[in-house]
């Protein structure tokens, strides 16, 4: 269902009816068909003209056709349930990228979308990305009121497990070769300098991690004029079993990319491009100087980006008022932008961590006839330009290989460019990792402790030897540094978050996973521009989040795994 919700949706489940002849998949097919009757019942009460606007269907390669609830599969069911009840479906006729789905809704005036996809996770995990009429990610109240609907559901309608009607019914129309037109002729939006991406003579390798990338990545490098980036031959079709990579999470760095790498060197490309399965998010690794690779955090590669796409802004814009011009970041990545906002004088804004809400404000500054050049979400989601109201993986790549092409012309590398740019906006050095803990009582324990921590009711003023400016807790709404001791972000109780401004200049935040048994946290270490000693700064940052993880984790004895164990 909804990314990042927390409600348990196995309850009160009946048997299924034979439908694969394994008890545990026929359990799982009608708790999906469970969702598509509850979907169609809030749909039709939100919208009178549903039945001629219509939906999309979008699906990525988990399971392929070779198992019963393989995404293509859960697609055509869902399908099925609404072409049953007259209403039309944009099922596209193969995998595609998550930010297809939101793009097509926008672009064909369907009123909603649904994503089916894994992801990087567990196969146990696929499910639906809802997207509303806007484009974006559904927010409250629509995820809340669209699980009510399925709850209602005590089973699914008879028959609804009857996909023939994908096949047959005149109101399936298959939107791909239409949609993959249009983005990539969208993309042209974002591109700045064709002209020199067809004479580069830098090469790029590219792994879709056995996902759905390689086919659409192709494409958006012609669309930019570049020839096609190399692909990594392991990992370029699709491969549900992930066979050549122990996690298929490009965000875990070096030891994923392991055979992109190596392929480089051999071709003799300085540049690394990865895509998750369902290329949505986007890693990137440069060769250095000596011979080491340089993965980029997702953090440093805003930096690049919010450089690069207010550069090209402005450079094309001479005349255009800086004030109308947007970037985004969720709270709890880096706050460069915002270092580069304040000196450029464009408006940065946060938000909630989750592209939903980044999609959601965009929508809204976009009404308000705003321009947003650039968001992203520390986790490698990035969405330049505004075709799509969220992360895109796809587009990024492009973007990326134009920004390390046009650099190269001025005989700069990306790691070089990075520097530039936090030599002259301030250095943010951040780290982020993560607990693993499969005991949700000890991990409300933890939070609460922290809200309780000397007295009741009293949030901590030190941290270890560091002074506490600041504390936000967005789950209970609280918020030290505004005058009326509340947070201008949404509460979010179905999750623990709490922020630490601190008085040397650091920003902490601890939250919990919507989606996986892990407490995470975030710190950065955000300079002035005249401050460029590093390695004080790195120490600075280390010490304070050794004394954050031991003074209110507890990891020894709270029985907390950390990430590299």
């Amino acid at each position: 269902m909804a990314e990042n919700t927390d409600d348990d949706l196995n309850s009160n489940l009946l048997h299924a009816p034979y439908l694969t002849g394994d008890p545990q998949l026929d359990k799982a097919i009608e708790q999906w068909l469970r969702w598509d009757k509850g979907m169609y019942k809030y749909l039709e009460r939100c919208f009178s003209d549903f039945k001629q606007r219509g939906f999309v269907v979008g699906y990525d390669t988990r399971g392929q056709v070779t198992s019963s609830c393989s995404s293509q599969r859960l697609a055509k069911l869902t399908a099925a349930v609404l072409l049953a009840r007259d209403v039309p479906v944009y099922l596209f006729s193969r995998y595609v990228p998550t930010p297809f789905v939101p793009y097509a809704v926008q672009e064909l005036k369907a009123v909603a979308g649904v994503m089916i996809t894994a992801s990087h996770n567990r196969k146990e995990d696929n499910g639906y990305k809802v997207y509303w009429e806007t484009g974006a990610q559904i927010t409250s109240p629509h995820d809340k009121e669209i699980l009510k609907c399925i709850e209602e559901c005590v089973e699914p309608w008879n028959g609804s497990w009857n996909d023939n009607l994908v096949d047959t019914s005149p109101l399936k129309k298959d939107p791909l070769q239409d949609i993959c037109k249009k983005y990539m002729e969208d993309l042209r939006k974002i591109c700045f300098h064709r002209d020199l991406n067809s004479k580069t003579t830098l090469k790029f390798v590219h792994t879709s991690f056995h996902g759905v990338g390689h086919d659409y990545v192709q494409l958006a490098f012609q669309a930019f004029g570049f020839k096609p980036p190399i692909p990594v031959p392991e990992q370029k079709d699709p491969d549900p079993d992930f066979s050549t990579v122990k996690c298929p999470n490009p965000e875990e760095g070096e030891s994923v990319l392991e055979l992109s790498l190596r392929l480089a060197e051999k071709e003799n490309a300085r540049i690394v491009l990865a895509t998750d399965p369902d290329a949505d998010r986007l890693a990137v690794a440069e060769l250095q100087e000596n011979g080491r690779w340089k993965v980029f955090t997702g953090n440093e590669l805003a930096a690049l980006f919010g450089w690069w796409m207010f550069d090209c802004w402005k450079q094309n814009n001479s005349n255009a008022d800086v004030k109308s011009v947007y970037m985004l970041a969720t709270t709890v990545s880096s706050k460069i932008l915002k270092a580069i906002a304040l000196k450029e004088g464009f408006h940065f804004e946060e938000t909630l961590p989750g592209f939903k809400w980044i999609g959601s404000r965009i929508k809204d500054l976009l009404g308000h006839g705003k321009e947003v050049l650039f968001a992203f979400e520390e986790s490698i989601g990035f969405l330049c330009g505004t075709s799509v109201l969220d992360k895109d993986g796809v587009s990024a790549a492009a973007v990326v290989a134009e920004m390390a092409s046009f650099l190269e012309t001025r005989k700069v590398t990306l790691t070089e460019q990075l520097t530039k740019v936090y030599e002259k906006y301030g250095y943010h050095m951040s780290k982020t990792s993560y607990f693993l803990c499969y005991d949700p009582p000890t991990i409300k324990t933890i939070f609460e402790r922290i809200r309780n921590f000397e007295s009741p009711k009293e949030y901590p003023k030190f941290c270890g030897p560091f002074a506490i400016l600041h504390v936000r807790d967005i789950t209970t709404g609280y918020d030290s540094s505004q005058p009326n001791k509340k947070s201008v972000l949404p509460v979010s109780k179905n999750s623990q978050m709490i922020t630490f401004t601190f008085q040397n200049g650091c920003v902490a935040t601890l939250r919990t996973s919507g989606t996986e048994p892990k407490i995470k946290y975030y710190a950065e270490l955000c300079a002035s521009p005249g401050q460029s000693d590093t390695t004080l700064l790195e120490e600075e940052l280390k010490k304070l989040i050794d004394a954050l993880v031991e003074s209110f984790l507890e990891p020894s004895k709270n029985g907390l795994i950390w990430r590299s164990v």
